[in-house]
């Protein structure tokens, strides 16, 4: 069955261009005009579905060709289909960069598998007729680029008029407005890309001014049109997993705070359809687990940035040595990993003490360490995979330890790095990578089981 689903994709030549902030004030604005309206992310980032979702009042899903194929792609936008009048899918990085300098999971790529016209975010500051000649190059680097526009950031509105009728007669690519330079609409840097949303000062107010810009100076309802023309997809839904089978739904406990916020909206969700109930508590502010939870999930984040405090709630920190000692079914990825640690070195080179479940400690590096797409082998058989299989990861981070694990082997896409990482037990995944769990259902729905085991034997 064909689902209608009008949809564009916001892409840019390059990152740091500003599509995040185009995104944002675009979703903010069709929101106003009441229309229903869901946001896509390309690739593994987590900071910008979370800007999307502040926006929109509904969780941002990512669309990740490397993580799974074309057609749980399309699945995933079908799904948000079909509650939605429009959806609205931002790129990652350069429109054509994907994994190592291939196109392959690029926001191109995402383009063509969904069949999603694009509109690109370019950079006017300091140049003019160069401006078309970018336009064309991207227009035409492939053969089905799916380029249908442009919008101008960062240009004069005397200016603009000029540059919208030379982009349009040298390239026949339609320019849909622009954006005046803005410096209080701007999301500011972190060491791993923008700060969160729940930490911008002011959200509402910048998204509100930015949205009123833009409908002034941008051609809404062309891009709306334009989405409209997106063919029907013929793709069904988000296939629902069957609930692993127990007598009651096992509780698990996801952190969720200022220190542990970096979660996929559809691995979470994914985690109950297959019939696991989700806790959510703070480590920084609760005294301990939440109660009758027979599972814990420790995303990443930022616990760098809170290590005095996640150190001096010692209560939290033993309750969850106990829990993992016990033998309780925990996943902690990346931040979650370095929280496990003897000690934690913060962001302003304090070393403090943590939960004690990893030996060690996590520490702060000059620069960012082993980035990327990964696939993550098992050499033993664990909680989320027997030995020999494998697992799609990512990561990105600025800490190291000096217990990395060795329980899965690392491997660059298109590369011949590789490195150990990680731990594994039959209770526990404890490691830098993040994990997608709707890659490999499988690895969810042993980690479900688990906990639904671990639970009947109490």
């Amino acid at each position: 069955m064909a689902i209608s689903a009008p949809r564009i994709l916001i892409g840019a030549p390059a990152s740091g261009g500003g599509k995040t902030t185009f995104t944002c004030g675009l979703l903010h604005a069709l929101v106003r005009r009441g229309k229903a309206t869901a946001a896509c992310k390309c690739g593994p980032d987590y900071i910008d579905p979370m800007f999307h979702s502040e926006v929109i009042g509904a969780q941002s899903r990512n669309l990740d060709l490397f993580f799974s194929g074309e057609e749980q792609v399309r699945r995933l936008v079908a799904d948000s289909a079909a509650v939605n009048d429009v959806i609205v899918i931002e790129g990652v990085m350069g429109y054509y960069d994907g994994i190592a300098v291939s196109d392959e999971a690029s926001a191109w790529h995402v383009a063509c598998a969904t069949d999603t016209p694009a509109v690109l975010v370019i950079d006017g500051r300091g140049r003019a007729r160069s401006i078309a000649a970018e336009v064309a190059g991207f227009a035409r680097f492939r053969e089905g680029s799916r380029v249908a526009g442009v919008v101008l950031n960062r240009v004069s509105p005397m200016l603009y008029p000029r540059l919208k009728e030379l982009v349009e007669a040298e390239t026949g690519v339609r320019v849909y407005g622009h954006l005046p330079v803005l410096e209080d609409c701007s999301l500011e840097s972190r060491h791993l890309g923008l700060v969160t949303a729940s930490e911008v000062a002011d959200l509402r107010e910048k998204l509100d001014k930015l949205a009123s810009v833009m409908e002034e100076t941008v051609d809404i309802d062309g891009l709306l049109e334009l989405a409209a023309t997106a063919p029907d997809l013929d793709s069904p839904a988000w296939h629902e997993e069957e609930p692993v089978p127990c007598a009651r739904a096992p509780r698990i406990a996801v952190a969720h705070d200022d220190a542990f916020c970096f979660y996929y909206a559809d691995a979470l969700r994914l985690l109950e359809d297959l019939g696991a109930e989700l806790v959510r508590f703070s480590p920084l502010a609760d005294a301990a687990l939440p109660e009758g939870v027979s599972g814990l999930y420790l995303g990443g984040g930022y616990p760098e940035l809170h290590v005095r405090e996640l150190s001096e709630n010692a209560s939290m920190r033993a309750s969850i040595a106990c829990a993992i000692e016990s033998g309780m079914p925990t996943v902690a990825e990346c931040g979650g990993f370095m929280y496990l640690h003897e000690q934690l070195e913060g962001d302003d080179g304090t070393t403090l003490p943590q939960v004690g479940a990893i030996s060690g400690t996590s520490y702060k590096t000059p620069k960012l360490g082993r980035f990327g797409y990964i696939d993550i082998t098992a050499q033993q058989d664990g909680l989320l995979a027997d030995a020999g299989e494998s697992l799609p990861a990512h990561e990105f981070h600025y800490w190291d330890s000096d217990n990395p694990g060795s329980a899965f082997s690392a491997k660059k896409p298109q590369s011949s790095r590789s490195w150990e990482c990680a731990f594994s037990t039959p209770s526990l995944y404890a490691g830098y990578p993040h994990l997608y769990l709707p890659g490999r259902p499988a690895a969810a729905r042993r980690f479900v089981e688990a906990c639904a085991h671990w639970d009947a034997a109490r």
